[in-house]
């Protein structure tokens, strides 16, 4: 499938800011089942974008400028993706699996989330797919989806005991409980096809990836209940969503800060559907 995104973010300081540091973690990279045909990124401003990867070889931009009232920072490209059944193949890893069974403050668990992952894991014994496929059919139906409880703070105790949230919220609690029942797992943030152009956001979609022994990597989105398919555009991970957030970063002096995100997602040659970008 070829899918065209358009993805723009833009700051609005009232007084203008002195200067503001961000970090973009908005290009996708190559491997099997995605390759990136066109991809640039354009900012408003007169300033260098310096390019590097970090750790988890997400291709990242560094952007700083000052003083400034507005940044507005457009992403775009066209990317060929194959259905890989949710494996993942050909990608950068840099460290080994264990890694990725760090807990963070946004993936710890309360007692009743470690239940909830033993009771499942020891149902699934050895099989750490089918466990997965579990935990990832269990969160869906434990939560709901709600924009309004949840921010890019939360973390996967405060969704878990809420029982609603956005899609971050989903792959943080599919996350925390996958570690704590010993499997390996990481956030992703990236892009998804909808079939429902109704769906408006204020956030990137979100998903998890977990390491399964003799597979490998398989994504997994608990939020629509299905493993990761031609339709998700991966762009960035990290041990949780402040690794891999599209824009981070801070900004000295000035008033107000207006934050305002918008992200088109079509497949390549059909319409497709403007939706705002955040977290789900």
């Amino acid at each position: 499938m070829r899918l065209r995104i358009q993805h723009t973010t833009t700051y609005r300081y009232e007084p203008a800011a002195t200067s503001v540091i961000q970090i973009l973690r908005m290009t996708p990279g190559s491997h099997d089942g995605q390759y990136v045909a066109e991809w640039q990124i354009d900012v408003s401003t007169d300033t260098k974008l310096d390019m590097h990867e970090d750790a988890f070889g997400n291709v990242t931009h560094v952007l700083s400028c000052g003083p400034v009232a507005d940044i507005k920072i457009s992403a775009e490209g066209l990317i060929e993706t194959h259905d890989t059944g949710g494996v993942l193949r050909g990608a950068d890893e840099r460290f080994p699996s264990g890694l990725f069974l760090r807990s963070t403050e946004l993936t710890t668990v309360n007692p009743a989330m470690a239940s909830f992952a033993r009771q499942l894991r020891s149902e699934a014994e050895s099989d750490t797919l089918g466990f997965l496929h579990a935990l990832m059919s269990e969160v869906s139906e434990h939560m709901t989806f709600d924009e309004d409880p949840t921010n890019s703070g939360t973390s996967a105790v405060e969704a878990f005991t809420l029982k609603r949230g956005v899609c971050q919220d989903y792959a943080h609690i599919f996350i925390a409980c996958a570690r704590t029942a010993g499997v390996p797992a990481r956030f992703v943030s990236g892009h998804f096809l909808r079939s429902d152009g109704t769906v408006h956001q204020d956030a990137g979609h979100a998903w998890a990836e977990a390491f399964v022994p003799d597979l490998g990597w398989v994504g997994f989105d608990p939020a629509n209940c299905i493993c990761s398919t031609d339709a998700h555009v991966r762009v960035a991970i990290g041990l949780d969503y402040l690794g891999a957030a599209p824009v981070r970063g801070t900004r000295y002096g000035g008033g107000a800060e207006t934050l305002s995100v918008t992200v088109k997602v079509e497949q390549a040659g059909r319409s497709g559907q403007w939706q705002s970008q955040s977290q789900g």
